[in-house]
């Protein structure tokens, strides 16, 4: 299935009966944005409550460690969210928060009939799917079946060791001041990892916020890569959020879902690792 819907073709789908429309927008006021108006039918998710484990220590895992797989499993269940479900899930920040989070964590999870809303709710909206504020019930299953993640990652040593090997790519997905070390207003210390190239994940955008076409997607990340393939390319952001954004673009693009490096620079930034700063080009 291909990874992005169009707004336009969620209107089509109307009420196909195995679909879950699912909203994870953030900040401190998204559940009152939920509330006061959602796309109809769309269930919650909490980024910090749901899709990630906030108990442990950011020096351990970073800021959004992943949650345990029993409690996702639970969670899609809550949901109502079976192996033959299709999923659409879209956030307010043009897919590149919690929606691709999600995205990820549900093919991580085995399942493959996911998919992004391109350009965020408010593009859902412009094009007249529907609103509610009516609260939603979802038709609650059984917890989704599966014992372990399917997707790759990398713990901080493997992401060390990759970004030291020709044969590996670390990428950085953060604006790029962050990534030259000019400026950090969230994690403890400026720069990046030394060996790391900057791609900020809003280059995947056009300046309307929708995804560039795949082709273009596709060109420009086979450059970066030179030749290397998705399994050899590890991508980290600040707390292993929007990383995901930029794994959703390659996927889109044909070219594979690379490794997810969890903790990202929420936690090399806190065990007294190597930084760089300045531009390193890929």
């Amino acid at each position: 299935m291909v990874p992005i819907i169009k707004p336009h073709a969620l209107l089509s789908l109307g009420q196909k009966q195995n679909l879950v429309l699912v909203d994870v927008r953030t900040g401190p006021d998204a559940r009152l944005k939920y509330n006061a108006a959602h796309l109809k039918g769309a269930l919650y998710v909490d980024l910090e409550q749901d899709l990630a484990n906030k108990n442990a220590s950011p020096a351990d895992g970073g800021r959004h460690p992943l949650p345990g797989i029993n409690r996702f499993s639970s969670l899609l269940g809550q949901l109502g969210i079976a192996p033959e479900s299709h999923v659409v899930v879209y956030d307010d920040k043009y897919g590149a928060n919690a929606a691709a989070r999600f995205w990820w964590m549900l093919r991580a999870a085995g399942h493959t009939q996911v998919q992004v809303m391109d350009g965020g709710y408010q593009a859902a909206v412009a094009v007249g799917v529907p609103t509610g504020a009516a609260a939603e019930t979802p038709a609650a299953r059984a917890p989704y079946p599966f014992e372990a993640w399917h997707l790759p990652t990398a713990d901080i040593n493997q992401t060390a060791n990759a970004a030291r090997a020709a044969a590996s790519l670390v990428i950085d997905v953060r604006a790029p001041e962050r990534f030259r070390g000019e400026k950090e207003p969230i994690d403890l210390v400026a720069g990046h990892i030394p060996g790391a190239v900057n791609i900020p994940f809003t280059t995947n955008l056009d300046a309307s916020g929708f995804f560039v076409p795949p082709g273009q997607l596709y060109t420009r990340y086979r450059k970066a890569l030179c030749n290397r393939k998705a399994e050899d390319v590890v991508v980290h952001c600040g707390s292993g959020v929007t990383a995901c954004h930029t794994m959703l673009a390659m996927d889109y693009a044909g070219l594979g879902i690379p490794q997810l490096y969890v903790g990202s620079w929420s936690e090399w930034s806190r065990n007294e690792r190597p930084v760089a700063t300045g531009i390193e080009v890929p």
